[in-house]
């Protein structure tokens, strides 16, 4: 059974860090595409940033460049999203997931973890 479980959110001030992971079982990671998506309270699924299969490439949403950095350890199947500089409007629920190919949409995201919640306080 294939799972991704996200950890590492909770409180934090504006200004602040939270580093996100995302461990997976039941697949190898190292053969998948991997995002991270959030989405707020009345609004829709947003894209935040992808990684390539090897870390070779990453790619950012707008809203969070220079902000946020994703990485992975292959062999820890585990990827990361380091946010800093928190904003109040990143508060949302984060979500990683698993695809094949490179893409921004979700629904090109063949597995998604249950998310983890990330509330910025002024």
């Amino acid at each position: 059974q294939v799972q991704l479980v996200e950890s590492g959110g909770g409180l934090v001030q504006a200004g602040g860090s939270l580093r996100l992971s995302c461990a997976a079982s039941g697949l190898t990671l190292s053969t998948y595409v991997m995002g991270w998506f959030r989405q707020a309270p009345g609004k829709e699924r947003e894209f935040l940033t992808l990684i390539s299969v090897f870390g070779g490439s990453t790619f950012y949403a707008d809203s969070v460049k220079g902000r946020f950095t994703i990485s992975r350890d292959n062999a820890k199947n585990t990827v990361y999203l380091q946010m800093n500089g928190l904003k109040l409007e990143d508060t949302a629920v984060y979500y990683c997931a698993a695809g094949r190919d490179v893409n921004t949409y979700g629904a090109a995201y063949d597995y998604w973890g249950q998310g983890t919640q990330v509330t910025v306080s002024s």
